[in-house]
């Protein structure tokens, strides 16, 4: 698949490569929302336990092995949150437009600038 890359390959074309290898295994039939909303979380879990005890993580970005079973995690999340995407009919462009006009209102640039405050704490 070295014709993908973030440049040149749609959320789309991501989900119908992950939609065409979830069917060819007939995965489907165990992928429910509840199976995938918790398989999402064990792999962020085992992505946050690559940085557990790192001062700022950098240590591990660093480390050849360590960076590709990272970048191997980051890639378990997004093919799992890209297939509960399809099964419930998420187009996640638009998601992500909403949410970001949302906190747009949540954090105005001139409050939130530099801060990690909350949006209710501004």
């Amino acid at each position: 698949m070295s014709w993908i890359n973030d440049s040149k390959t749609s959320l789309q074309d991501l989900k119908d490569a992950i939609d065409q290898f979830t069917t060819d295994r007939h995965w489907r039939q165990f992928h429910s929302l509840k199976n995938l909303s918790m398989a999402i979380v064990s792999e962020a879990a085992e992505l946050m336990a690559h940085f557990r005890w790192a001062e700022d993580g950098s240590d591990v970005a660093s480390d050849k092995a360590s960076a590709a079973q990272v970048r191997q995690e980051v890639a378990d999340v997004l093919l799992l949150l890209a297939e509960f995407a399809i099964v419930a009919k998420i187009d996640l462009a638009q998601a992500v437009a909403e949410k970001m006009e949302i906190n747009a209102q949540r954090y105005p640039v001139e409050k939130s600038r530099g801060t990690a405050r909350k949006y209710d704490r501004l």
